[in-house]
């Protein structure tokens, strides 16, 4: 990822404020109080023909114990190992505090290029106020409003001129894997992209909601190229009681739209309960690819049949969306973790497969010759042709005589039969039928 702009700075700035600003969308998650931004939020942003990536941390708050502070102050380090200019942020307002200036001390030991940024600049009666940020010792201050956008683009085309030459891409993202990994809160999802890419790129603690916004991190390993999106855990809507929390459901959500497959994690010494089958709803409907994985079964007593008989459980309960591959591993102990994205990648394969119109006759057909459709209303039902026809997911067409008098539990019957065929194992399929 080149080209990175990092926005730094204490808490409750209007970092986020000025993230969303940038790239023109409310992705981050903005509230009044400090501590909302948790993990690192990536974004892109297109000014004047150039692009490069931004980066909204958290809130940094030197020498604290709290454990999201601590682990905030860590996110903001990489962030800044990875940006080529960091926006230090401080509030007019507000004037300099002690954490102004004692994270100040920090950021001048960095290499990296530093704009101060002093936001809420929102009349002529702050602009006097900007001369004292020079006691920072970062330079001269830009007067900027990230609510209502005034000096955002004189700030952008600096940006611009202090980043590196811009790199053409050699690769479309659009053509990468999404996987977006889903659950209940505290089932270890951010713990499976930190085993996966060896490095602690999101926040993990024991406190449940630790992740709030969704972050997607590049996987280039083992000969997987995939898209990570690491979610925030989903709550029953009446547990849902912060505006926060609320808005970082929405974001999940938007996830399971824009991803290609999900990855549902079920807590092993937990079992699937009825929030899991919520979210799997939620991937059912938005015909998403899913793969199972049972995460924390290092904590689980096994016998001989354990897995065999969890998975049969899984199964039963999530019917009839069960022809799903069901992974058991453990992302503290990283095992079976690259079995997920090879799995994962099949089902992504799944979703593009084309198959030739005399294979998927000479199979389907056959099945309708073994069990014929139920008559219905005293129509009988004849199914002549099949076709696929072209889709995001696999679509196919039955041409019968009666196309409105086909009933579900026969639809169902058809979609398993070309499950079994043709290896569609959580692959969602659209059957349509059309007169003949």
């Amino acid at each position: 990822m080149g080209r990175i702009v990092a926005i730094v700075g204490r808490p409750n700035v209007g970092k986020s404020t000025l993230f969303n600003r940038l790239i023109e969308e409310r992705r981050a998650i903005v509230d009044d109080f400090s501590g909302v931004t948790r993990d690192r939020n990536y974004g892109e942003v297109e000014w004047c023909g150039e692009h490069f990536t931004v980066i909204d941390t958290g809130g940094y708050v030197p020498d604290s114990v709290d454990v999201f502070e601590s682990a905030i102050r860590e996110q903001v380090h990489i962030a800044m190992e990875e940006a080529d200019v960091l926006i230090f942020m401080v509030d007019v307002s507000a004037g300099i505090l002690p954490l102004d200036t004692a994270f100040a001390n920090i950021v001048r030991r960095n290499p990296t290029k530093v704009l101060l940024a002093a936001n809420k600049v929102d009349d002529a009666t702050h602009q006097n106020s900007l001369f004292e940020f020079y006691e920072l010792g970062l330079g001269e201050p830009f007067a900027i409003s990230a609510m209502n956008g005034s000096g955002s683009g004189d700030l952008l085309d600096i940006i611009v001129d202090l980043l590196p030459k811009e790199d053409m891409p050699d690769e479309d993202e659009e053509d990468i894997p999404k996987f977006a990994i889903l659950g209940r809160p505290n089932v270890g999802k951010s713990s499976l992209v930190n085993a996966l890419v060896g490095k602690d790129l999101n926040m993990v603690t024991p406190i449940a909601g630790t992740t709030r916004d969704s972050v997607d991190t590049r996987f280039t390993a083992f000969g997987q190229d995939v898209i990570l999106i690491d979610t925030a855990g989903l709550r029953r809507r009446s547990h849902v009681k912060e505006n926060v929390e609320f808005y970082s459901t929405l974001r999940t959500v938007k996830a399971i739209e824009s991803c290609h497959v999900a990855i549902l994690m079920i807590d092993a010494s937990q079992g699937l309960e009825s929030q899991d089958l919520h979210i799997l709803g939620m991937i059912v409907k938005e015909r998403k690819g899913l793969v199972i994985f049972v995460n924390k079964w290092d904590l689980v007593e096994k016998e001989t049949n354990t897995a065999r008989d969890f998975e049969k459980i899984i199964l039963d309960k999530i019917q009839p969306h069960n022809d799903v591959p069901v992974i058991f591993g453990s992302a503290k102990d990283k095992q079976r973790l690259l079995k997920i994205l090879e799995v994962g990648r099949k089902v992504y394969d799944g979703m593009n497969i084309k198959v030739s119109t005399s294979d998927l006759n000479e199979k389907m057909l056959n099945a309708v010759a073994q069990h014929h459709p139920p008559s219905h209303r005293g129509k009988i039902i004849r199914i002549k042709y099949v076709t696929q026809i072209p889709a995001k997911i696999p679509t196919f067409l039955f041409f019968c005589n009666h196309p409105d008098h086909v009933q579900e539990s026969y639809k169902r019957y058809l979609e398993n039969q070309l499950r079994k065929h043709f290896d569609f194992s959580g692959v969602p399929l659209n059957l349509f039928f059309r007169q003949k």
